[in-house]
């Protein structure tokens, strides 16, 4: 019975000691402060002058590309491809666009055609990145779409659905290949 006493006091007196050093200090105020969110300020409003551009600040720096540029803003996938990706974005030039029937691109760019340039734009992105060297002729690659693009290969120079790759250009977040035409997607 001695024991348990002995021990309720030695219990009694950490505890006290416990809530008194605690209790007794004095408690620092913490300013809380918050820095507003601009709307719609996704991954591609944010400012690096420093790193690799992604394939849409790649597609942004070239002045063959503002159309596509454009289109990408219309259908609201700036953000979509300024992520990680990885991607491989099959980049028309401001010429490709301009081959296609008159008033096609205005008309892709309404607010009603969102859908259909979306369908086409996600026809020019692959998730993933295909290098030219692993490429081989004949090679169908599904797109973001759904629908497969082919790859062709002959006297050392490639083409995706028959249209000539002018150049290549890497990103931080994949590969770029620039178009001299753009890809319509298959029919359904």
């Amino acid at each position: 019975m001695k024991v348990l006493k002995s021990m309720s006091v030695a219990m009694l007196v950490v505890l006290s000691f416990i809530f008194f050093s605690c209790g007794n200090k004095p408690q620092q105020a913490v300013e809380v402060t918050s820095t507003p969110v601009a709307d719609g300020g996704g991954q591609s409003s944010v400012k690096d002058d420093e790193s690799q551009k992604d394939v849409v600040r790649v597609a942004e720096s070239s002045k063959d590309h503002t159309t596509l540029v454009t289109a990408l803003k219309a259908a609201a996938y700036v953000d979509a491809l300024s992520n990680a990706g990885p991607f491989t974005v099959f980049a028309p030039t401001n010429e490709a666009f301009g081959k296609l029937p008159a008033g096609t691109v205005d008309g892709l760019l309404k607010p009603e055609s969102k859908d259909a340039l979306r369908n086409i734009l996600e026809y020019h992105v692959s998730v993933g990145v295909y290098k030219m060297e692993n490429m081989k002729d004949g090679q169908k690659i599904n797109q973001v779409n759904l629908d497969d693009i082919v790859i062709g290969i002959k006297d050392g120079k490639y083409t995706v659905n028959g249209a000539a790759v002018l150049a290549t250009v890497n990103a931080s977040n994949g590969i770029v290949y620039v178009l001299d035409q753009v890809l319509l997607p298959p029919k359904k």
